[in-house]
């Protein structure tokens, strides 16, 4: 008999525990659709939204997750340009934690059969939510100074090294002198532990006054306000997260008293919506990672069935770099030792 196949299910929005390992039925593919058998997922912050009802789903049950890489296993109708046994990444539709998925083929990205599934999974939403904020969000050049939130995290870390690359200046903020320090040597310029300084005068006193070109915001409500005072005149604020709880709404009035700032919030799905998109952003990322540019670390491992766990850390702020699932089949070549260690 084929081994039964697993996925993380939600039947109502709530904290870690509703989360459920559920063995589960995943049907042939559908035209225009490929099944593969994952590998790894990356875990994100908008899981987390997913989970809570921030981002409201259509139905219950529903299986939560934005990023993956695995095999292809089965191939649906008019698909021509997958084949069984590719090596696929993809950042969207949602249904991540699972064994086994169905998936619309257009949404895959080929990467080479050497390239660890491990980092696939987790480069592809992350990376492609650096590549898009850092060239067409605000053009990053060498001469753009930017303020990063939460530069340790796992698109914190895949920032600093990207900008860095361009030559821009960064200054990061982290919570921890460990975590500063690790945002450092991944490219960051200067790195504000906001928990012992105020970082917007220290923004202003490494600025010289001046202020920053652009701020990266993933952490919304906490953080907004003492954003828009480190930006110069026409400056630009970036939410692109709400780790804090979303931004209040506010008085327009505020942008034009502190200098003709601009404020946006865009999403990497508008920026990959068409095949063409995807294909652009993935394949700068994929490059980055292959020329050695950026660097893909894995704050910690678990099982797929494990992923309470990983919620749990990532909420508690108890993670660096980007969180993996593996598959429990994938998970069991890790010692166990190493789960929940970043160790793969």
């Amino acid at each position: 008999m084929p081994r039964p196949t697993h996925a993380i299910r939600i039947h109502a929005y709530g904290g870690p525990e509703v989360l459920q390992w559920e063995e589960v039925e995943v049907g042939a593919p559908g035209p225009g659709e490929v099944k593969i058998r994952q590998h790894a997922v990356g875990v994100n912050y908008l899981d987390v939204y997913h989970r809570t009802g921030l981002y409201p789903q259509p139905s219950f049950p529903f299986t939560p997750g934005s990023e993956g890489a695995g095999k292809v296993i089965e191939v649906g109708e008019g698909v021509t340009d997958l084949a069984v046994g590719d090596h696929v990444a993809y950042a969207w539709p949602l249904g991540g934690y699972a064994e086994q998925r169905l998936i619309p083929a257009d949404r895959l990205v080929k990467i080479p059969s050497e390239f660890p599934y491990e980092t696939a999974a987790m480069m592809m939403l992350q990376g492609m939510t650096v590549r898009y904020l850092l060239k067409e969000t605000f053009p990053v050049t060498k001469d753009t100074v930017l303020l990063w939130h939460a530069a340790a995290g796992g698109v914190g870390l895949i920032a600093c090294q990207w900008a860095h690359h361009i030559g821009a200046t960064i200054i990061g903020t982290a919570g921890t002198d460990e975590k500063a320090q690790l945002a450092r040597v991944h490219g960051c310029t200067h790195v504000i532990n906001y928990r012992t300084e105020n970082f917007v005068e220290r923004v202003k006193e490494i600025t010289g006054g001046r202020g920053v070109d652009v701020v990266y915001d993933s952490v919304g409500k906490d953080t907004f306000a003492g954003s828009l005072d480190c930006l110069r005149p026409r400056g630009l604020f970036v939410n692109f997260g709400n780790a804090s709880g979303p931004v209040p709404p506010f008085d327009l009035g505020v942008l034009a008293k502190k200098g003709s700032l601009y404020v946006t919030r865009p999403t990497l799905f508008t920026h990959i919506a068409t095949r063409a998109a995807l294909l652009e952003a993935a394949t700068d990322v994929i490059d980055m990672v292959q020329l050695g540019r950026v660097r893909i670390n894995a704050g910690k491992v678990y099982r797929m069935s494990e992923a309470a766990e990983a919620h749990r850390a990532l909420e508690a702020r108890e993670t660096t770099s980007s969180i993996v699932l593996l598959a429990d089949y994938a998970a069991r070549r890790v010692p166990s030792a190493h789960r929940g260690s970043g160790m793969i």
